[in-house]
């Protein structure tokens, strides 16, 4: 790893750009970003609570332009708006053949939980469920009123239990990151301090819900980050289904198109029909932990959409093995990487992370440090504009 602090330097002068971090869960934190070297952090919203911090983060840091965004010397906020699969079991699902009608919580619960759960004082501890056709259209609100936001965070968690106790965080819980020197609250609604149940969300649910968000995502042309715990297989064949009929064509089809055909497809047109496809142009797989083999699906040559891959330190190098993530990170192209904090904090932590992880990538990629600066900055770009 290149020891030269000058050359550190260089890739806080050519920009650093957060593909994926979660400030707004220590609110007091936004107030540090402005005081950060990274150009551009991108938040992302994940439950009912933190819908409207993420908005005004980024009312307080706007980036109204490219420009802003790839030169500007200030810093700026990204927002993205979604709904976690972790808080999935929050919404009911009346989008698609989904309920006709408001269920009842405990009806709602016992048909989106496994195993069902049969405690009354843990249902009465979870919150009304919400509808998810109105967040639906709040969030295409959002997504309106900020013409480079995400959607996101989005995804699949096989993994993922239910915490105990109702979603509200009380207690005062230590910012591992400056923030003044003092301890600062978490937002409502996060997991944090709370022991695990038994209960998972179903995964018929989780992806009713991840399909309805892409689809928004389609509808309006955006980017999505995606969350996946042991289930890129199946958010693989989610995406699937919605390009289904809309694959690239191979060399040998496209040799048997004719010009004209081929000149309206790949032409000025082009910008027509993808307004009407039926899945998003762009999708980030965060903190990427799958397999090299896996990458083989994303990055076929039939795949239609442009899928990129973030890593961050404080999850894919947080174990001792670091072999998978190396491999990984040498398998993915150098068109389609991104790095991330993953943090829950702005400041100064959040800008070492960010600066080791770029490190990292330059290391296993054998990019200068210049070099991978430069590289995951236009992948950043193209990935947000397109």
């Amino acid at each position: 790893m290149d020891g030269n602090t000058d050359g550190h330097e260089a890739i806080w002068q050519i920009g650093v750009f957060d593909a994926h971090c979660h400030p707004t869960d220590i609110m007091a934190s936004v107030q540090e970003i402005t005081k950060m070297k990274a150009r551009v952090l991108t938040v992302m919203a994940t439950r009912s609570q933190d819908q409207v911090l993420v908005e005004d983060a980024a009312r307080m840091y706007p980036g109204n332009t490219r420009e802003d965004v790839s030169e500007g010397a200030s810093r700026y906020v990204i927002p993205a708006f979604g709904w976690h699969p972790w808080f999935s079991h929050q919404m009911y699902n009346d989008v698609d053949g989904g309920a006709k009608a408001t269920p009842s919580a405990a009806e709602h619960y016992k048909a989106v939980l496994v195993p069902a759960p049969d405690d009354a004082a843990f249902l009465e501890s979870l919150p009304t469920p919400r509808s998810l056709r109105q967040f639906l259209e709040q969030t295409e609100a959002r997504l309106t009123a900020f013409p480079f936001a995400l959607v996101g965070e989005v995804g699949l968690d096989r993994s993922f239990r239910l915490p105990q106790g109702p979603s509200v965080v009380t207690e005062v819980m230590s910012c591992r990151c400056k923030t003044g020197g003092s301890e600062e609250e978490y937002t409502p609604g996060t997991r944090e301090g709370r022991p695990l149940t038994p209960y998972r969300v179903t995964m018929e649910h989780q992806k009713a819900v991840l399909r309805a968000q892409l689809g928004l995502a389609a509808k309006l042309g955006r980017p999505v980050s995606v969350h996946s715990v042991q289930g890129h297989g199946v958010v693989f064949e989610v995406i699937q289904n919605m390009w289904k009929g809309h694959e690239k064509p191979s060399k040998r089809e496209r040799k048997h198109k004719s010009h004209a055909h081929a000149h309206v497809a790949d032409d000025g047109e082009s910008g027509k029909v993808n307004d009407a496809l039926p899945f998003p142009p762009r999708i980030c797989m965060h903190s990427y932990s799958g397999p090299p083999d896996a990458l083989k699906q994303f990055l076929g040559a039939s795949v239609p959409a442009d899928i990129y891959f973030s890593f961050s330190s404080a999850i894919n190098f947080s174990n001792a093995s670091t072999t998978k993530v190396t491999s990984v990170i040498k398998a993915v192209p150098d068109d389609r990487i991104l790095v991330e904090s993953d943090l829950h904090c702005a400041g100064e932590t959040m800008d070492n992370l960010l600066e080791e992880i770029v490190l990292k990538v330059c290391e296993i990629k054998a990019w200068s440090l210049e070099e991978g600066a430069r590289r995951l900055k236009d992948n950043y770009l193209k990935f947000l504009f397109g």
